[in-house]
């Protein structure tokens, strides 16, 4: 039988959670997106469709989240378990590839298109090295995002948001230092990619 947890430990844990899903890369990629476009004073329609895509594709990976866990294949939406997270990464693998082709169709070599490449690179190095690591999704977006909006406030606000949600995952037993270690340092390389091309 397990010990109850005394009630700092229960606050604790319940900030984990709540910094982990506001660090959610679902939330922090339209966020880095929507303020990417606005420092760049974008149009407002190609903001809209932008955004929207990027909504819907959080959507649909929640929604494959959601049936996964009501199926009862997984345990949970954060896909913690390894056969879990390698299903995650493949879906993701596939979607973003999808959603790449779509960019590069509608707005051609632009931000957006690289964006999502390098967001697919990322997935698929976190499957790649999988056997020996289990790479943190939530801080190699974040660290990504860091570099999307171009901006220093906001790239030092996205990195304090980064280092509480590394702390975070670390609670919650999602990863190992190891795990986040990777997630920051695969986030940072296609951070640079994105401001590099």
């Amino acid at each position: 039988m397990s010990q109850p947890l005394d009630p700092g430990q229960g606050t604790t844990l319940r900030i984990a959670r709540l910094i982990s899903i506001l660090g959610h890369p679902m939330l922090v990629m339209p966020l880095a997106a929507w303020l990417a476009t606005r420092a760049k004073g974008s149009d407002g329609p190609t903001t809209l469709i932008l955004l929207s895509a990027i909504v819907g594709v959080g959507l649909i990976v929640f929604s494959f989240t959601v049936i996964q866990v009501r199926g009862g294949r997984w345990q949970h939406v954060d896909a913690s378990a390894t056969s879990e997270r390698h299903a995650l990464n493949v879906f993701l693998l596939g979607l973003f590839v999808a959603t790449a082709a779509l960019a590069a169709w509608y707005f051609g070599s632009s931000p957006a298109t690289l964006a999502v490449l390098l967001a697919a690179a990322i997935i698929l190095l976190a499957l790649l090295i999988s056997p020996w690591c289990k790479l943190s999704l939530h801080v190699a977006f974040g660290c990504f995002a860091i570099f999307v909006p171009g901006s220093l406030t906001v790239g030092v606000g996205l990195a304090v948001l980064v280092i509480a949600v590394a702390w975070s995952r670390l609670i919650l037993g999602r990863h190992e230092l190891t795990d986040i270690f990777a997630g920051m340092l695969a986030g940072l390389a296609a951070g640079a990619a994105f401001q590099f091309f």
